[in-house]
Parts: C-alpha cells; sequence; structure tokens
C-alpha cells in the first residue's frame, strides 16, 4: 500500500536508531510503522552495529525499517532457519548478515549452498501453516567475512583518523588486495581471513570498535562498486519497498 512504501519522518528516524538496543520500544516501532519491516539476523555485534550505523538510514530511505537480532553465535543452518520462521510472524520481511568464515557446521557446502538450504528449509516450515511470498526469505552470507568489504577502498586507510596505519601497514594491505579480483574473494583461512589480515598489518585494528567506522568512512556505494554478491544483497533489500 502507499502508506508502507512512504519516507519515514525525521521523529521516525530518531526511533527507529534506538530500537537496536531497547526490544520493548522496538516492538511498539513494529506495531506502528508504515515502512516495511525488515528483520535482519547478524552473527555479532561487528555486523549489528554495522546495520545500525550504515545500513538502516540508507534502507530507510527506500522505504525500509530494519531491525537487527543477534544470533549469539549459533550460526548454523538450523539456528538461522528457527529465527527466520519465528520473526517471518512478526515482520514483513526477513533477511541474515553472517560469515562464511566461523558458520558451523558447513561441511563442503559453499555460501550459495548455505543459503539455499536455509531459504527453501524456511519456506517448507511456515508453507506448512500460511500462504508465504517467498521473495520476503532472503537468507546472505557473506563471503568469506565483513571485514573483506572493508577492502573496497584502501585509500580511506591512508585519510582517516578511526585506527592508526603506518605507510608499511597499508602498503601490506593493497599488496593482499592486489591478490585477488574482488574483496568478496579474500578468503577464510584460520591466519587469511581477512579480519585476520587487517590485524596483522594494523595492531590496532579491533573489529568491533573500527569496522563500522570504516566502512562507514568508505560508503555504501563504493563498497557494492566493489562486492558483487553483497550488491545483490542490498538490491534486494531495496526492492522489499515494492512489495
Amino acid at each position: 500500500d502507499v502508506g508502507r512504501r512512504r519516507i519515514c519522518s525525521n521523529s521516525t528516524r530518531s526511533a527507529l536508531g534506538t530500537i537496536h538496543s531497547r526490544p520493548a520500544l522496538a516492538d511498539e516501532f513494529i506495531r506502528r510503522s508504515t515502512m516495511t519491516r525488515l528483520a535482519i539476523l547478524v552473527e555479532g555485534l561487528t555486523e549489528e552495529v554495522f546495520v545500525r550505523q550504515v545500513l538502516a538510514d540508507y534502507l530507510m530511505t527506500r522505504g525500509v525499517g530494519s531491525y537487527s537480532i543477534q544470533l549469539g553465535g549459533n550460526v548454523t543452518v538450523q539456528g538461522i532457519v528457527l529465527q527466520m520462521q519465528r520473526l517471518s510472524h512478526s515482520f514483513d520481511a526477513v533477511t541474515s548478515l553472517v560469515d562464511y568464515y566461523g558458520f558451523k557446521q558447513k561441511g563442503k557446502m559453499s555460501p550459495q549452498e548455505l543459503e539455499a538450504r536455509i531459504f527453501e528449509t524456511v519456506c517448507e516450515r511456515i508453507e506448512r501453516t500460511k500462504n508465504l511470498d517467498r521473495s520476503k526469505i532472503i537468507p546472505y552470507i557473506q563471503q568469506y567475512e565483513f571485514e573483506g568489504l572493508l577492502f573496497s577502498d584502501l585509500h580511506v586507510f591512508a585519510n582517516q583518523n578511526i585506527v592508526p596505519i603506518s605507510a608499511k601497514s597499508l602498503e601490506k594491505l593493497q599488496i593482499i588486495r592486489s591478490g585477488f579480483r574482488c574483496p568478496e574473494d579474500i578468503n577464510d583461512g584460520r591466519m587469511t581471513a581477512p579480519s585476520k589480515r587487517l590485524k596483522m598489518a594494523i595492531p590496532e585494528y579491533r573489529k568491533w570498535t573500527h569496522g563500522s567506522q570504516l566502512a562507514k568512512r568508505i560508503g555504501l556505494d563504493v563498497i557494492r562498486k566493489e562486492c558483487p554478491r553483497f550488491d545483490h544483497w542490498i538490491e534486494r533489500l531495496e526492492s522489499l519497498e515494492e512489495g
């Protein structure tokens, strides 16, 4: 309906900015919101802060109000399925933002295969009791790790006061980036995952403190241009307004 597509007022914007840490207020916002209501299952604090500080405002301009829910380390197919099924009763759409690195019990499944498994299982369970618009179920697994997105523009590292970095450390990051087609391809080995590489190059780097700040400085437009999987996910979230 027209109301659901309406861009929210400044007062609603302010309310949305606080609901992530206040469940009771979140429930009230969810009941009253005229926007498309989107639940985002996140792996932990790093992703939650990214949603709150970077993604939420952007989606709001597209008529989509987002609310992040931490999985608390339960990053498994079953854990995500259970949460998506539960949240589908309170939200217009549900999605996830979790890393492939550290995903438990994944075996040899790729991010795409895990997403497909989650999608089919969630849809089958929900459809046992009600009709479902399958386009509203959007599992997303970041390949390979959230920190890979930060390699989208290393020039930002040289011109920021978020975390100290030397010219030598910046050169190390540039060498890493040059070895991959795109930031999302930087792999997920125990010592070669993006966050591990950042930590080795910049000992002061703290993912919970610096990750979302750097992502915000880089900007969604640049990240989307450099990271095709992430870009496709954002496109799907943007399309929710049209539903």
